[in-house]
């Protein structure tokens, strides 16, 4: 994603403009082989982005650690990604972040106590948990998979939603910090 944060040239729309930043001639298209992904991100973003990912998830096995219980989850590190290196986006904002580990986990303990706990169920859960994220407006990707968890390690309903709660209010805090020290903008919206 190209912005103060990444490495790319000035861009414009147009045939001229993909010539112009292809070398090209006006009317060709640029070969298959050149890559179209997001530039690089500058050295310094690229550490910051890395030491908060890093931090936030020892944080959670630490707490994790004093309180005798499993805090970090798989899914809590692909929400760290999104709040790290995705930050703009609205999956990376508190609301969905939070809201939709919530809602997922919420969907997912209805769907154990009525078809109990298997593949099947998990993956009704996690389908299931997508729905009600989008009715809510806390769509979060790695949510569902929090749904499919719940439904095959059957975890008890106290202490997993506090904890749940706790780490991802701990991701977006750790995120607000990072953004402050990289001097970028997290969250965009809060609710």
């Amino acid at each position: 994603m190209a912005g103060p944060d990444t490495e790319s040239p000035a861009r414009t729309n147009g045939p001229t403009a993909a010539a112009a930043n292809s070398g090209a001639e006006v009317g060709t298209v640029a070969p298959w082989y050149r890559s179209k992904a997001p530039a690089r991100p500058k050295p310094r973003a690229l550490a910051v982005t890395t030491a908060t990912s890093v931090v936030a998830l020892v944080v959670l096995v630490a707490i994790g650690r004093l309180l005798g219980a499993t805090v970090l989850i798989a899914p809590l590190a692909a929400t760290m990604a999104l709040v790290a290196g995705a930050r703009a986006l609205p999956v990376a904002q508190p609301r969905n972040v939070i809201g939709g580990h919530l809602v997922s986990a919420l969907v997912a303990f209805i769907v154990l106590a009525i078809a109990g706990s298997s593949a099947w169920g998990a993956a009704v859960a996690g389908g299931l948990a997508l729905g009600v994220m989008l009715l809510l407006r806390v769509s979060h990707s790695p949510a569902a998979a929090t749904a499919v968890i719940v439904v095959l390690q059957r975890p008890e309903i106290v202490p997993f939603l506090p904890l749940l709660v706790l780490a991802t209010v701990i991701l977006v805090a750790v995120g607000v910090i990072s953004a402050r020290t990289n001097r970028s903008i997290y969250p965009v919206y809060w609710w």
